[in-house]
């Protein structure tokens, strides 16, 4: 069986592969919903069903785990499918999400005032304060600051143009007094951006889910050795796009 990757266009593939460079053993599938992208202005109830769509896809060719790699379904849909929509239909498999994981990694860090860059709906489903809420850690804020502007320029491949709009919204915080540690870059299409803003600001670290999901889900492999040992183990990885790719 193999693990899939869930996104609303194709960042997500930068997960798989980064995955796929770490545990380069198993098999993967990736599902990129271009034809749909971006989720961040849709309703709940349309990411719900362009989810449910693609993670059923996933599940139908063979994934034993899927990992919503996209930043607003994890927010928007990862726990109603979790709790009411898995049980019913796909008992013996599993979805995952990227928020939680990000979450660690930004303790781990000790990071204490984090800028969380993400889409509308990702900001406004709070999820990302929710979990830091869970854990009652009280040393770290994150501030969220919504950036509908970014994943059209990066699906077109503007990455240039992606960076200089991050970088004000970077500025804006720090020019008026703002001391911020850490930038959560809370989208899987962002991480493109990540090498150009650690040189602009090297004082800032910068969280990017190709870099902490891999490891993640090697870990949780680890604990769940029972579903590992349930995996195809040729090495695969195809990829399936619902419309044009730019790839």
């Amino acid at each position: 069986m193999k693990i899939g990757f869930f996104d609303s266009g194709r960042g997500g593939l930068l997960v798989a592969q980064a995955t796929q460079k770490l545990l380069p053993q198993y098999d993967y599938l990736y599902y990129g919903d271009t034809a749909n992208v971006p989720y961040g202005d849709r309703s709940e109830t349309e990411i719900y069903a362009l989810t449910k769509l693609g993670v059923e896809y996933l599940f139908q060719s063979g994934c034993l785990i899927v990992i919503l790699a996209c930043n607003t379904a994890s927010a928007e849909t990862l726990r109603m499918l979790q709790d009411e929509w898995l049980p019913k239909y796909y008992l013996d498999r599993k979805l995952l999400g990227v928020i939680v994981p990000t979450v660690e990694a930004v303790l781990e860090a000790q990071c204490s005032r984090v800028l969380l860059l993400a889409t509308a709906r990702t900001v406004s489903a709070g999820k990302y304060h929710l979990e830091l809420g869970k854990l009652q850690i009280v040393n770290t804020k994150i501030i969220a600051q919504a950036t509908p502007d970014l994943v059209p320029l990066i699906e077109e491949g503007d990455v240039a143009v992606s960076v200089a709009r991050v970088t004000q919204y970077i500025n804006q915080y720090l020019q008026r007094g703002d001391v911020l540690d850490g930038v959560i870059l809370g989208c899987t299409h962002y991480s493109i951006l990540a090498d150009s803003l650690r040189v602009l600001f090297p004082q800032i670290t910068f969280f990017t889910q190709t870099e902490i999901i891999p490891s993640k889900l090697q870990q949780y492999l680890e604990v769940h050795n029972e579903l590992e040992q349930q995996l195809g183990k040729e090495g695969t990885l195809e990829v399936f796009f619902t419309g044009r790719s730019h790839v």
